[in-house]
């Protein structure tokens, strides 16, 4: 009993005499994140946005709290984690993803496809990206209801909210015109 009390003592008293710089160094925070892009905004589109507004829009056909027969997914990460998150909580998660959207897409420094930068300084494109987030909310509040006639509403809403976007800055038939801001008229 006196050796484990002599080396409890012995472990007190080294670890009170660390070294003072380690001590400050490790208990102090690290830096703050500062938010970065890290695609452009056609990849960083593709890859979030389009892709859950997509299990939204499927959500007013497909009744997500239906049976799903796991064997129908197919192999991989996608039959394995499918029905983790999946029916109603899924569509629920992609409304929240398209909410969150909105903030990546007024990351500061984000280039478009054709290399311009993403216009987060106008009036009309910050809007357009309050817009999502609203229509990401609105569909998460659909999506808690679990009714299929609610996301129908709502899918109208969320259609809109990306419109309000694509019409004056992505949709062109050469891609070099997009992310241009428009000549204001005089």
């Amino acid at each position: 009993m006196r050796t484990v009390c002599g080396l409890i003592a012995t472990v007190v008293v080294l670890a009170g005499c660390g070294n003072p710089e380690t001590t400050t160094a490790a208990s102090t925070p690290a830096a703050a994140h500062t938010p970065q892009p890290y695609s452009n905004l056609a990849q960083m589109m593709r890859g979030i946005p389009f892709t859950f507004a997509n299990i939204v829009f499927d959500a007013q056909s497909q009744d997500p709290g239906a049976p799903r027969d796991p064997a129908a997914v197919g192999g991989g990460a996608t039959a394995t984690f499918k029905n983790v998150y999946g029916g109603w909580q899924e569509v629920e998660n992609s409304a929240l993803a398209l909410a969150e959207a909105a903030n990546l897409i007024m990351i500061p420094g984000r280039v478009c496809e054709n290399g311009r930068p993403v216009p987060v300084g106008q009036a009309d494109f910050r809007a357009a990206a309050e817009g999502l987030a609203a229509a990401g909310r609105a569909a998460y509040k659909a999506a808690q209801s679990k009714n299929m006639d609610e996301m129908i509403a709502v899918s109208e809403t969320v259609s809109a909210a990306c419109a309000k976007c694509h019409e004056p800055y992505r949709d062109f038939d050469d891609p070099k015109d997009r992310c241009k801001v428009a000549a204001k008229a005089e």
